[in-house]
């Protein structure tokens, strides 16, 4: 599956992601944006997987924050759009 969300004001974002068992799987975060440290996108990827299917924004959101540590600088991002970036993934709404 492939959702991708242009933020107002920011950056491209776009998720690539498998549902197994109800479960996000394979999640995958890119785009146009930039992230500091680097390992930020990695730890972004572990959040979202394993999260509901049928999670809402506010709930992805969340974990994605969750998984942040406080030293993390997002340019063009941020939990929100990732979000909704896989909500329109799991919704087959893959423009941005």
């Amino acid at each position: 599956m492939h959702g991708e969300y242009k933020m107002p004001g920011g950056k491209l974002v776009v998720i690539d992601l498998t549902v197994r068992e109800g479960r996000l799987a394979d999640v995958q975060l890119s785009g146009d944006f930039f992230l500091e440290p680097d390992s930020a996108l990695e730890a972004i990827n572990r959040a979202l997987e394993g999260q509901p299917a049928l999670a809402d924004e506010a709930a992805l959101a969340a974990a994605v924050k969750q998984e942040l540590s406080p030293d993390v600088m997002m340019y063009g991002l941020s939990p929100e759009a990732i979000a909704v970036a896989v909500r329109r993934a799991l919704h087959g709404e893959a423009e941005a």
